[in-house]
C-alpha cells in the first residue's frame, strides 16, 4: 500500500448476472425482516440496559446476510478503545461493529438524511462537523459520552473509501475529537483486509452506492475478510492528532506489506 492519493478513476458499470437478481431479492427481504425484528427488540430492551446489545447483533447479521464472513487476528484492549481503520466498503461497518461492538464517528453530512440519522443514532453514532473548529469541545464531550455507553468508537481517517490497493492519506482533522491526554483511552489501528477481493468490492470512482450494494448482494460466493487488530499506539504516536494519524497509517501499511 502507498500513502499517496491514487487518481480517482471512473469505474465501468459492471452488469449483474441474471441469477444474481433472485439472490438480491431474497437478501433484501431478509434485511427488512431483520430490521423490523431488531428495532422492536431494541426498544423493548432500552429501558433495562445501558449498553443495548441489539445494534451490534443487527450489524453483525447484516454482514452475514450480505455474504460477509469475518475472521479476526490480534486482540483489542479491555479498556475503552478508539479504533482507526482503513475504509473500502459499507461492509466495513457491520464487520467492525460485529467483531468489536464499536459505535462510529461520522461526518455531519449523514445527519441530514432522516432515516440514516435515526439508524446511526441507535448505534450511538457521533456526528462531527469537520470544518467548524468552534464545535471541537462539544465533540470531545460527545465522544466521551459515547465511549462511556459503548466502550468503543471507530473512525475511518481516510474520510472516504479507497480502491483496496493503497491507502489514502489519513486526515488528522478527523481526530480532533480524541483527547490525546487521556491515558485510559486506547487508540488502536485496525486493518480491514479483504485479500484478493478488495478491488472487486471497493466502492470508488463514480459508481453509485446503490449499484455497489447490489453488486455485493448479488454475489453467490461468500466474501471473506480479516480484521487485524494491531498494537495500540503509544509514545510519540500519541503526542497529538497528526502523530496519531501518521502512526495508524504506518501501522496498517506495514501490516499489509507482510501479507
Amino acid at each position: 500500500m502507498s500513502s499517496e492519493t491514487p487518481t480517482t478513476a471512473i469505474q465501468p458499470k459492471r452488469r449483474i448476472a441474471l441469477w444474481g437478481w433472485p439472490l438480491i431479492a431474497i437478501r433484501l427481504l431478509a434485511l427488512l425482516v431483520l430490521l423490523f425484528v431488531c428495532v422492536s427488540a431494541y426498544y423493548l430492551l432500552a429501558p433495562f440496559t445501558a449498553r443495548n446489545p441489539v445494534p451490534r447483533q443487527f450489524l453483525k447479521l447484516v454482514g452475514a446476510i450480505s455474504g460477509l464472513r469475518v475472521a479476526t487476528e490480534g486482540a483489542r484492549p479491555a479498556q475503552n478503545t478508539f479504533f482507526l481503520a482503513n475504509h473500502l466498503s459499507w461492509l466495513d461497518i457491520p464487520a467492525l461493529s460485529g467483531a468489536a461492538g464499536t459505535a462510529f464517528i461520522a461526518h455531519d453530512g449523514l445527519a441530514g438524511f432522516g432515516p440514516m440519522r435515526w439508524l446511526c443514532a441507535l448505534n450511538d453514532t457521533v456526528f462531527i462537523a469537520r470544518h467548524r473548529r468552534s464545535t471541537v469541545a462539544a465533540q470531545v464531550e460527545q465522544v466521551r459520552k459515547a465511549l462511556s455507553e459503548t466502550g468503543a468508537l471507530a473512525i475511518f481517517p481516510e474520510g472516504t473509501t479507497s480502491n483496496g490497493k493503497e491507502l489514502l492519506p489519513f486526515k488528522s482533522s478527523l481526530l480532533s475529537a480524541i483527547g490525546t491526554e487521556d491515558s485510559s483511552l486506547a487508540v488502536q489501528p485496525v486493518w480491514l483486509d479483504y485479500g484478493k477481493e478488495a478491488a472487486e468490492i471497493a466502492w470508488v470512482g463514480e459508481e453509485p452506492g446503490v449499484d455497489n450494494a447490489l453488486r455485493i448482494l448479488a454475489r453467490v460466493k461468500p466474501l471473506r475478510m480479516t480484521l487485524h487488530f494491531l498494537p495500540p499506539l503509544a509514545g510519540e504516536d500519541r503526542r497529538d492528532r497528526k502523530a496519531m494519524a501518521r502512526g495508524a497509517q504506518q501501522a496498517i501499511e506495514e501490516a499489509s506489506r507482510k501479507e
